[in-house]
This record gives structure tokens, C-alpha cells and sequence, in this order.
């Protein structure tokens, strides 16, 4: 933040009385944020310069977490307007007054630039609000600014580093700052975790809503795909790819979800959102799981013994508000490697061409206007090859164009034995839902050997196109663990009823402590160091 924006914010927080947004946990979900506003204890005026200083003081300043690329200017004034609005008697829904950070690949007019991450887009400044964007400040809500993310949706190199881009540098886990805060919507979860924001938006090709949901023990939810408008989101595969909600609460998920499903006319996978979504808010419930037939699948099992034991423990709760609990086994690991294959290259076919058609609607001043000219930029730049190179982009150039016949054959074999995977899994059992293991711990970002990956099992919701919801589950030495909801298309109404069904049950999430690394909580250190 400026330091004109930062004065700005400090003297607005001052004259608005920021003290009694003060008296609100910056943790507090959106509904009860809501409350507060109703009842006259706070306004989102109050809340918008309390957030912004909380930006300044645990993003920028102290741990550092890097999770906000930029702020919108114009939040403040928004916030007022929305106001002056609940003065007047009109409220636009749970969302009005409400603030939310989107993923920096989610194109907005508020005089920013919309770069998932990279220099390449630095001079990308959009005269178009994507439709999502639309939606959410129509229900209210205030878009505090941009979250950083894995530069380019984590698809430039098989060795990348979760949550690292050129333009906002390394996301850090809250919880442990060496500690991985996964990719790509790395930015999105961090900060919802951190309390930088009370809602944000995550987008997910395979995993970079789950993974990040996960790590930074929030509740995810990538939407079944064709339920949410992509328009306007700097594509990787126009087959997989859909945005979704990060959030603190299973109830604040489906608030952001009921506002943002929808038929989109220019995002033709969206023709039949409008038949299929519902109020999620209002379809939530308590005793959900009472009777819920949920399979049971746990392909990570013995990946990590901590892991395995919170697993355990919420089966447990998921048996005492009556779930009935049926062990079923998933895909073998050929055919599980096998749609893992066709999956990575028909990727590569996707964004080449997806990549083109987004880079030719930019604006002039974008130089970089095909993918054979972003791979030439970043040989002359030096910052964004620092880290890692660019090896998938390179494989993707030379892929063949989607009108390739085996590249459809390809696509159409993937997406078979995934939806037949999990078709067969929810019918042969007359499941309602399955639950899979969740992540391992996080792992420390390691520059020299590059990433790990330890998140939830993603691929099998990802390449068929079904829902996949993530709900903190518990904690190992103080890292977030969750576990995964399974669905068939068009289930997020049922997901999100079990999945808050067991929030409310468990209550499992906890606040992040910020600590360097997790050798500093003290069963570690006097471990270490017994002298």
C-alpha cells in the first residue's frame, strides 16, 4: 500500500470511527459482519478502512504474507455508497456492505491490472468487469482489491512454486511462514485465513481452489463446471476451468455461491446454470448428514499418520450426526495414471489456444499478444525466470491446435473414465456423497528442489467437471487439515449442507498464530533445544 493510501485510510478509519470495527474479530464471517451492519455497530465503511489496515500492517508489514497484489482505489467509496443505501432502507442481500478479494486472473474496472502474476500483463488494465465481478457487486459487495496467486494458474513449469508470481512475489502460509500456502488461488486462501478480508475468489483448473482451501484451513468450493461464468478470466482450459468461493464458513461459501452461479450468454458451458443453481444459503442444515449415505474413499491413506488420524476423527463426527458410512474404492492407479496423462496433455492444447483468444482481446499496450511471444518475454526478463523456468509453456506451443482429432479423442477419453470413476463410485453404492482424504501438513517452499505437492485429492472432480467442496477438519502441529465432499454435477446444494452439517459439528478451524516456522511452537522448540 501507498503511503498516500495508507494516510488515506488511517484518516478515514479515524473520522468513521474504525475503533467499533475494531470491536469486530477481523476473523468474523460475512453473516456476522452482516449482523453488526443490520444492528448500527459498524458500517462497511468502517469495516473497508479497518481490513485496508490490516493489509498494510500483517501483508506488507510484519509476517509479510504477500497475499494482496493491489487494492482497489475505489473500495472506500463503495463502501460509503452501500451505506447510504442501508440508511435508505435497501439492502441488497447477505453480501451488501461485505468486502472480497479476487483471484488476479478476474478482470475488473476499477483502474488496476489484471496480471495473474505476470510482467507480461503488467500494463493489462481492463475496461470490462468480468460477469462474476458483475454479480458480486450487484449482491453488495465491495471488492477490496486483487489476491496474488501461482503465476499463470501454476501452469508454466513442472517445478514452480505454489503461490510464487513475478509481480507479487512468494505467498506465505499464516500458519507457518516457510510452510506453502499451495497453488494456484494461494493469495485467495491466505488471506481469508489471515482475516484480510472477509471473502474471496479462487479459480481451479485441478486443484487451485481445493489445495489452497486446504493449506490455509478455509472452506473451498470449486463449483461443478458451467455453473459459474468464466468470461473475463485469464483462461487455462476452457473444459476444466471455473472460479469459486474461499471462505472462513460453509454458510459464507454458499452466500457467494447463490450470487454467483449463473447463466452467462457469452460463456456457453454456463446454458444451463440457470436451471440448476438455488439459494445455497437457505438450503444449509444442521441435521443434513442424518441418514446421508457417504462413501467413504482414501486413496491417500498412510501418506502421513497425522493426517490419517484427523481423517479418522471426522469420520467419527460424520457417524454421530447419523451419516451412514460406506467404504468404496476409487479408480487403480493405471487408470488413475492414466487420466493424469491425457489431463496434462490436453492442458497444454487447451491454454494455447485459450491463452491466444484472451491475449488478442487485451488491451493494446500488452505486447505479449500470443503465447509465442509471452515465452520470448520472459527469456528477457530476467525476474520471471528466476525461480523456474517455463518448460509447459514451451510443450504447449509446440501442442497441436483443438481442433486436432486426437486431441479431442484425448479430451473425450479423459473426461469418460473420470465421470465413470465417479459415477460408479455414487451409483453402485447409491451414495449420496463421497468423503476423501483431505491434505498431508504443509510443506516448506523449497527453492532449490522445487515444489511438493501434499493437498487433497482434486483430479477426479477436476477432469469430470463435478463439484468438489474442502472443510477444515482439524489441525497437525498447528497446520490446517480439511476433508474433501464429492458430488455429482449440479450437487453443491447437498454438498454444502453436509459440508456445514459437519463445520457445525466440529468446528474444527482455527486462527492462524503467524509464526515463522513451526519449529517455533514450543512442544518443537524445547524439543530442540532442552538446555
Amino acid at each position: 500500500m501507498s503511503r498516500m493510501i495508507a494516510a488515506v485510510v488511517a484518516a478515514v478509519a479515524a473520522a468513521a470511527g474504525g475503533a467499533n470495527a475494531q470491536t469486530l474479530s477481523p476473523y468474523a464471517s460475512a453473516g456476522e459482519q452482516q449482523a453488526a451492519m443490520t444492528d448500527g455497530r459498524v458500517t462497511s465503511e468502517q469495516l473497508v478502512a479497518a481490513y485496508l489496515q490490516r493489509i498494510e500492517r500483517i501483508d506488507r508489514a510484519g509476517p509479510k504474507l504477500n497475499s494482496v497484489i493491489v487494492l482497489n482505489r475505489h473500495a472506500l467509496a463503495d463502501a460509503r455508497k452501500l451505506d447510504a443505501e442501508r440508511r435508505a432502507g435497501k439492502i441488497r442481500g447477505p453480501l451488501h456492505g461485505v468486502t472480497i478479494l479476487l483471484k488476479d486472473n478476474i478482470e475488473t474496472t476499477d483502474g488496476g491490472a489484471t496480471t495473474a502474476g505476470s510482467l507480461a500483463l503488467a500494463a493489462n488494465v481492463p475496461q470490462r468487469d468480468a460477469p462474476l465481478v458483475t454479480r458480486l457487486t450487484d449482491a453488495g459487495a465491495v471488492v477490496l482489491g486483487k489476491a496474488n496467486l501461482s503465476e499463470w494458474a501454476n501452469f508454466r513449469s513442472t517445478r514452480s512454486i505454489s503461490g510464487w508470481s513475478a509481480v507479487g512475489g512468494l505467498v506465505r502460509n499464516p500458519y507457518g511462514l516457510d510452510r506453502t500456502a499451495c497453488g494456484s488461488s494461494a493469495g485467495s486462501g491466505a488471506a481469508v485465513a489471515a482475516g484480510l478480508a472477509a471473502l474471496a475468489i479462487g479459480t481451479e483448473t485441478n486443484g487451485s481452489i481445493a489445495c489452497p482451501a486446504a493449506i490455509n484451513g478455509v472452506v473451498g468450493l470449486k463449483p461443478t463446471v458451467g455453473l459459474v461464468s468464466r468470461t473475463h478470466i485469464v483462461p487455462l482450459s476452457p473444459e476444466q476451468d471455473t472460479a469459486g468461493p474461499m471462505t472462513r464458513t460453509v454458510a459464507d461459501a454458499a452466500a457467494v455461491l447463490s450470487v454467483i452461479a449463473g447463466t452467462d450468454p457469452f460463456d456457453p458451458a454456463t446454458r444451463d446454470a440457470d436451471t440448476h443453481k438455488s439459494n445455497y444459503l437457505a438450503a444449509l442444515d444442521r441435521g443434513a448428514l442424518k441418514g446421508a449415505r457417504i462413501g467413504v474413499w482414501a486413496p491417500n491413506k498412510g501418506r502421513s499418520p497425522p493426517a490419517d488420524a484427523v481423517f479418522e476423527a471426522a469420520l467419527q463426527a460424520l457417524r454421530t450426526q447419523g451419516a451412514v458410512l460406506i467404504d468404496v474404492h476409487g479408480p487403480d492407479a493405471a487408470t488413475m495414471a492414466r487420466i493424469s496423462a491425457l489431463e496434462s496433455d490436453c492442458l497444454r492444447t487447451e491454454f494455447k489456444a485459450a491463452l491466444n483468444a484472451y491475449l488478442a482481446t487485451t488491451p493494446a499496450v500488452v505486447r505479449a499478444r500470443t503465447l509465442d511471444e509471452l515465452i520470448a518475454f520472459n527469456k528477457a526478463e530476467p525476474r520471471e525466470l528466476a525461480l523456474f523456468g517455463q518448460e509447459i509453456f514451451e510443450e504447449a506451443a509446440r501442442h497441436p491446435p483443438i481442433t486436432d482429432a486426437g486431441y479431442l479423442a484425448k479430451r473425450n477419453e479423459a473426461r469418460k473414465l473420470a465421470r465413470g470413476a465417479l459415477d460408479k463410485m455414487l451409483g453402485e453404492n447409491r451414495l449420496d456423497s463421497i468423503v476423501v482424504t483431505g491434505n498431508a501438513p504443509a510443506a516448506i517452499v523449497d527453492p532449490v528442489y522445487g515444489a511438493r505437492f501434499f493437498g487433497p485429492s482434486t483430479t477426479l472432480p477436476a477432469v469430470s467437471g463435478y463439484p468438489h467442496l474442502v472443510v477444515p477438519a482439524g489441525n497437525v502441529s498447528g497446520l490446517p487439515m480439511a476433508i474433501s465432499f464429492y458430488g455429482s454435477a449440479w450437487s453443491e446444494a447437498k454438498l454444502l449442507a453436509y459440508g456445514y452439517a459437519f463445520e457445525q459439528a466440529t468446528m474444527a478451524r482455527r486462527e492462524p498464530e503467524f509464526l515463522p516456522n513451526v519449529a517455533a511452537r514450543p512442544e518443537f522448540a524445547r524439543a530442540y533445544d532442552p538446555r
